[in-house]
């Protein structure tokens, strides 16, 4: 926190942003909050290590970087860790029998939950995008499917540490 000087004016020490919060953070609550938006451990301590992130955009790109690079270990432990997402309030019991049942084939055969980034989709849209979403991806083979949820994981790390940097406890 550098004070900012500007002639005739008196000195004003300039607020700490969200990321410096990060920045300084002792590592344990850092990668706790790193943990939250993506639950693989070697992610979390990678970004841990590497900070302070002189701007958000290094910190997003370091994000994903490091999902990229997940190893199917890495992808296996983040995985397990999501929850399928959730339908709308008021949605019909019909399409609540026909999500759970997409749900089930899909984790018979692959192994883990459904996950899909829903950002920026209205709660209306969401509901088609997460039925056609999983329809599409049961025809993948599984190693496809390891591709596509591993992008998914990268997308929704991203989203979640966007809404931490906006102020949502980051």
């Amino acid at each position: 926190m550098t004070p900012t000087h500007l002639p005739g004016r008196v000195a004003i020490p300039s607020l700490p942003s969200v990321l410096d919060a990060f920045n300084i953070a002792p590592a344990d609550d850092a990668r706790k909050v790193l943990l939250d938006c993506l639950r693989s451990s070697r992610w979390a301590d990678r970004l841990t290590a590497h900070r302070p992130f002189p701007d958000v955009d290094s910190l997003l790109a370091a994000s994903d970087e490091a999902a990229y690079d997940l190893a199917p270990a890495d992808l296996a432990e983040a995985l397990r860790e999501e929850t399928m997402p959730v339908l709308p309030e008021g949605a019909y019991s019909a399409a609540h029998t026909a999500l759970s049942a997409a749900y089930a084939a899909y984790e018979a055969k692959f192994g883990h939950t459904f996950i899909i980034c829903l950002d920026g989709l209205s709660q209306t849209e969401s509901l088609d995008q997460v039925l056609a979403g999983i329809r599409s991806r049961l025809a993948n083979d599984p190693e496809d499917e390891r591709v596509v949820a591993a992008e998914e994981l990268r997308r929704l790390a991203r989203g979640r540490l966007v809404s931490r940097l906006r102020g949502a406890g980051l």
